[in-house]
Order: structure tokens, then sequence, then C-alpha cells
């Protein structure tokens, strides 16, 4: 079943879902940032506790029945928050005294304890995954200078926001809750992704991951039960908005691009302009921040890693099967072209 709506909340049609419908017919028009055909009664304030009631309704309605054994049930609740637009209700607006954004955190924080709390009142909570994480670094519509100048660092100590190589775009909460399974407050410096979600849950149920599926997913499980002693893959790629890719293994991260290669600054045309090296190797052992440049130093760690990005994309995959073949053609380099081939 579905409920829900259709992208997120500053993209039209504004407008639930029911199954494959619109519960309202599209006759008005409204603008939660872009503008766009809407349902008269919709508005984006109400979106976040809409989901989270309809979550613990669901929840509330796969309570097992006494002498009856719990029905195994899966539930994605991806949230609109805090996203933009940023629309705190009107009980949460003022309470964080960092803005509507820091308002619409607390609203989320909100939203997922009561997702937690249907649980613990079904009486499945010790026998569920519960997995709570986001999909990037906070983005610039939250204004995070002036929370930083208001003493919150909404990046903490990574360097970047939402778009960036730098692992401010990128380090997100991955916190799950199993108590059957996952020891409580126990902690994992394995390096993880959202990806590896897919391969977890069918080791989980006993699935045989097929090889076209998941080919960078790999299963956490072990890391979950705290019994994975070494790492659980060999290395993690990524990209930044503009497509530009990184790879991470061990404490080394290498990135294909001179500046964030997204929103942040220099953005790529300026760190050409200030002739930035075209590639960045960083120390993350030594430097969280991203701050000291390595490639001139270790040119040999960075044609090591090159050399294993460029392995991953000729097969097709980064875990061990057989060769996939890619969606369309990667441009490893970007612009400017690679230095070998410039000529520099």
């Amino acid at each position: 079943e579905f409920f829900g709506i259709s992208a997120s909340l500053d993209m039209p049609p504004f407008a639930y879902i029911e199954g494959n419908r619109f519960t309202e017919e599209l006759t008005a028009t409204k603008k939660f940032v872009r503008e766009g055909p809407a349902a008269p009664s919709f508005e984006a304030i109400d979106v976040l506790p809409t989901l989270t009631k309809r979550a613990t309704q669901f929840i509330a309605a796969h309570k097992p029945q006494p002498g009856k054994e719990a029905k195994p049930f899966f539930l994605y609740l991806p949230l609109n928050s805090p996203h933009g637009p940023i629309v705190p209700n009107k009980q949460w607006q003022g309470k964080s005294e960092l803005g509507p954004y820091g308002d619409f955190v607390m609203e989320t924080d909100w939203a997922v304890g009561e997702v937690m709390k249907a649980l613990d009142e079904a009486g499945i909570a010790n026998s569920t995954m519960f997995v709570f994480t986001s999909d990037n670094g906070c983005s610039p519509i939250a204004k995070p200078h002036e929370l930083e100048a208001k003493g919150h660092f909404p990046s903490a100590q990574f360097r970047g926001y939402k778009a960036d190589i730098w692992d401010g775009g990128h380090r997100i909460p991955y916190i799950v809750r199993w108590p059957d399974v996952v020891k409580p407050g126990s902690v994992s410096d394995q390096t993880v992704g959202q990806l590896d979600l897919f391969a977890t849950m069918c080791q989980i149920i006993g699935v045989q991951k097929p090889d076209t599926a998941g080919e960078d997913s790999v299963s956490i499980l072990p890391v979950l039960r705290g019994v994975q002693d070494g790492p659980v893959r060999e290395a993690e790629v990524h990209h930044s908005m503009n497509g530009n890719f990184a790879i991470r293994q061990g404490p080394w991260k290498l990135e294909l691009c001179a500046g964030s290669g997204g929103w942040g600054e220099p953005k790529e045309k300026s760190a050409h302009e200030q002739k930035l090296p075209h590639i960045q190797l960083y120390n993350l052992d030594s430097d969280i921040g991203e701050m000291k440049n390595l490639q001139a130093e270790h040119p040999e760690i960075v044609d090591r890693m090159t050399k294993l990005l460029e392995k991953y994309i000729a097969d097709g995959r980064s875990t061990p099967g057989p060769k996939q073949k890619n969606d369309v053609e990667i441009d490893l380099w970007k612009w400017p072209p690679h230095p070998a081939k410039a000529g520099k």
C-alpha cells in the first residue's frame, strides 16, 4: 500500500496520493518554493504530522493478536523534513531558538519519536529493526552560517554541506534500534552507506541478492551484531552534485575535483582559476575537516585509489561478482580533463 506525496515538498503537484490515485482533484494552484497544481485542502505545514499519523496507524494495525505471532512488515517512511520548504507546525515554531530550520528539526525528532513509541505500544519494538538515517548533509537552504553564528554547527567538524564532495555533504545520522540483535549504545567505525540496506535486508530475510541488483551494496548485519572485525567493504564510492567522484578507503579519501564539486566554495570554475590541484587527497584520521591536501606528497596513494575506482567502473560494481554493464558511459574526470590527458 502507499500513502504520500509525489516528490519532495517543493515540487508540484501538491496533493496526497493513496494507492495510485490523488485523494483530491487538483483544482487549485499553490506555491511551496515552486508553483504548480494542488489539491484545495493541501497545505505544506500539515505534511509531516500527516505522514507521521499514517505511519503510526500502520504500525498499530500490525499489532499481534493475542495468541498469535507478529506478522512481519516493511515500512518505508521518507519524511518531507527537514528538506525545503521549511514549514514547522505551529506548535513547534520558536521552540528551538535557532529559527525555522531548528524548529523543523525538532518536529522531525518528534515524528521519529512517535514512530518508535508506536512500535513500543504494539509490543514489537524488541524484534523490529528500526533505522533512522538521512540522504545528505545540511542544505544551504537552512542558512547554516546563521546557525553557526548562534553556536550550532550543522556539519559539526566536517567541511561542506549538501551537494559538496567533502564529508559535510555526506556524513549523516545512521541509527539502528533492534534490541534483540543490536547492543544498545554500541558504535561502529565501519564505512557504510544507505545502499547497504539492500544487501542487509536480503541477508536478514534469507534471500540471495541477484548479480544484477545492488552491485555496490554489502550486508552490514555482522556489524549490527557486533561480530565484524575487519572492514565490510574494500572501499566506498560517492559523488558530488556535479557528479565528481570520490573514493574512500581506510583513512584515505581521494576526490577527483579541484573544488567542492557542488554548491560550496570554491566551486569548480573558481577552483581552477585559483590553480588549485585537479585532485584532492585527505587523511581523515588526522584531518577530518579535509583542509590539508596531500595529493602531492602521496602520488602512490592517488595512483592506487584511482586504479581501484577505474576497476569498479570497468567491472560495473564494487562488490565481488560477475561484471555488469553501467547504465551510462562514465565520465570519471568531468571538467577539466585528466591532467595527463591535458598535457599538464
